[in-house]
Order: C-alpha cells, then structure tokens, then sequence
C-alpha cells in the first residue's frame, strides 16, 4: 500500500485543500488533541520548504496594518498566503484578546488567503505554543508562503527566530528606545529590518539609525541586514520590503543557510518537547510528595534532589 494511501482521512482533506479541516485541525493542535498529532506526523514529510516570514516588535509599530498591505501586495503577484497572528490571551477565558477579523480585514470568499488568531496562552517569546505545528499544517494545505505576526511584546518577541526563516522587525519613528530595544535582543534576530509608519516626522532619521546598527553586524556575517521604510497608509515601501524578504530567502538557498537554520529551529523544537513531555511525567510521579519532605526541612537542596531523582530514574528505580 502506498504511503498516499496510508494517510489518515484528515490529513487527505487537509491536502486537498478542505479549509474546514484545516480550521478544526489547528484548533485540534492548539488543544493537543492526539487526532490532530496523528495528521502532523502523516503530513510531517510534506513540509520543510515553505517560506515562514515573521514580524516582530513592539505595540503600536503597525504590525497588523503592515500585514494587511503585505497580503495585498502577494495577492497581486498571485501568490497564496497564510496568516498566523498570535495575541495576547484573555485572562478570563484564556483566548485570544484582539481577534483576527478585527485587525486582519480580508474577504471570506478569497480561497487564496487564509488568516488564523491564535492566543498565546501565556507562553513567552511572543508566539503560541503550537505555533510550528500550525505552521505544518497551513504548508501541508498549500501554503508556500506564511506570515506569522508575534504578540507585540517587543523584547521577548524573541522565539520567532525559531520558527521563522525570514525574521522582520518592525519599529516605527521616535519610539523612543530603539536602541535599548535592540540591545534587548530584537536586533540579534533581525533579517530585515521595517520602520514602518514612514510617512511621520523622523521616519528619515530612523532608518539611518537603523543602518548605522546594521553596518556593525553582530548576526550572520554573510548578510547585511536591510533596512526598509514602509507606510500601509500612504501605502509606500511594500513591494520593497517583500524584495528584502525574498533576497533573504534566496541567500539562504545559495549560502546553505537553510538548513543549518532548519537543524537549529528542530534541535530546540525537539529539546522543548522532550522537556515538556519529561517535566509532565514527573509531575505526576506519585514519589514526588516524599522526594519534597526533606527539601521542604532544607535537608537537602533542590537541585541535590532533582539530580537525584534524574539518576533514579534513568537506573529504573522508584
């Protein structure tokens, strides 16, 4: 039987481009739901070649908006494009607070966009746990080209470098710590850069500022990092800011780039889920009351303990 058949039925509608299931499906992935683990392990050998752009930054710098006119623009080159804009979460219900039929306004009726909101859930780095399945999962329906928006928490908004191929930060003029936002960790993860909102008092100063800082490297020194004005408004800057995207997605290609960056993103994705799964398993170790009791009577230490426990563990041992 060939591997095509053997596909469970999701994972066909998925291919075949069934948008329900690919709702019901990142939903199930968002959840955890062993369904939809079965249809990420089918499809897994079908990934791996889509471009993953993300936008990075602060509030307030227009990253929405950006992502609006970057739909319009891949639309206009006949490209199909996917949308994962990850928001805060509502204390309340744990969902997503913004929502994206409120700041991603597109039309329901276009098969070529498809745009996901999905809450972070209390996860740091600016982007949602299952951000990388989803990613598999909008690939495996068609999708060469997906953008990922983080929370906008500026200098957490870290974690995209693991999952993103082509990583945009967008700042605006006089935010006031731009350098000390940099400092914190936004530029390290900078292919390209976006003063966006370009069309402000400042705008020019910016984006000098923003080549002065990408001049002294610091990242990959096969890559100088481009800065690119953009306004949605206006709209200025879009086409050339795509242009930067693609020059970074084709220097990747010729500088083997790719997967050096792929073995990367997978080494952390494999360690996170293997300290997620471990770390479950021992809560639920019915040893871990005993194992306490002495800590708690600082007879012993944490980490004396943990280790302990570790080497137990791994001889077989309760």
């Amino acid at each position: 039987m060939s591997s095509e058949r053997r596909l469970p039925p999701a994972a066909h509608a998925l291919i075949n481009g069934d948008r329900r299931v690919l709702a019901r499906l990142i939903t199930g992935a968002e959840n955890d739901d062993p369904g939809a683990r079965a249809v990420l392990r089918a499809i897994y050998p079908r990934t791996g070649r889509a471009w993953l752009v993300g936008l990075a930054g602060p509030l307030g710098v227009g990253k929405s908006s950006l992502l609006n006119a970057l739909i319009s623009h891949l639309r206009g080159l006949g490209q199909n494009v996917a949308v994962v804009a990850v928001d805060p979460s509502s204390p309340f219900s744990g969902g997503s607070v913004l929502g994206d039929r409120i700041r991603l306004d597109r039309s329901p009726d276009d098969p070529g966009v498809f745009i996901r909101s999905m809450a972070s859930r209390g996860h740091a780095g600016g982007l949602a746990r299952a951000t990388r399945e989803v990613a598999r999962l909008l690939e495996a329906a068609g999708f060469g080209i997906i953008l990922l928006e983080t929370v906008g928490s500026g200098q957490v908004d870290v974690e995209i470098r693991e999952v993103a191929t082509t990583s945009v930060v967008v700042l605006v003029p006089h935010l006031g710590d731009e350098v000390q936002t940099l400092k914190a960790g936004l530029f390290e993860i900078a292919d390209v850069f976006c003063v966006n909102k370009s069309d402000l008092p400042g705008a020019d100063r910016a984006r000098r500022d923003l080549m002065e800082f990408a001049s002294l490297g610091g990242g990959d020194p096969g890559w100088t990092v481009p800065v690119v004005a953009t306004s949605a408004t206006t709209p200025s800057g879009i086409p050339e800011l795509w242009q930067a995207v693609e020059a970074h997605e084709r220097y990747l290609d010729s500088s083997g780039k790719r997967i050096e960056g792929e073995r990367r993103r997978l080494t952390q994705e494999i360690l996170a889920l293997a300290e997620s799964r471990f770390v479950a398993d021992l809560s639920r170790d019915p040893t871990l009351p005993r194992r306490l009791e002495p800590v708690l009577a600082r007879r012993l230490d944490p980490e004396t303990a943990a280790r302990r426990w570790w080497v137990e563990r791994r001889k077989g041992r309760t």
